[in-house]
């Protein structure tokens, strides 16, 4: 069963043009970041300073295994992008959510 599962998955990079590894590494590998992007973003928000640049590396870490889905996939049904913009619309409103809780906890 987890032969035929894996086997499965490795296909849809095939179909699509994308490496699921490379997919998965990008995904995983800017959580760390974004991690860090939004410690400093609430650190810096507390201290009155700007937070664009914070805000931008996020975001970027964020959307990054998006973005490489858009640039390498090919024939990407169009159920996924709207999924996938729902996820990005969802996250942002979390995380929107949970920087202001910090925030607030601070002062």
């Amino acid at each position: 069963m987890w032969e035929s599962l894996q086997t499965w998955f490795l296909s849809l990079g095939a179909d699509y043009g994308v490496n699921p590894l490379i997919f998965g590494a990008i995904y995983v590998g800017a959580i760390p970041f974004f991690m860090l992007s939004i410690a400093w973003l609430v650190r810096r928000k507390k201290a009155g300073e700007s937070i664009v640049l914070p805000v931008l590396c996020a975001g970027s870490c964020f959307v990054s295994a998006y973005v490489y889905l858009a640039i390498a996939g090919k024939n990407i049904p169009l159920w996924v992008w709207f999924f996938l913009g729902a996820l990005i619309v969802y996250g942002a409103w979390s995380t929107i959510k949970s920087v202001r809780s910090k925030i607030a906890e601070g002062e």
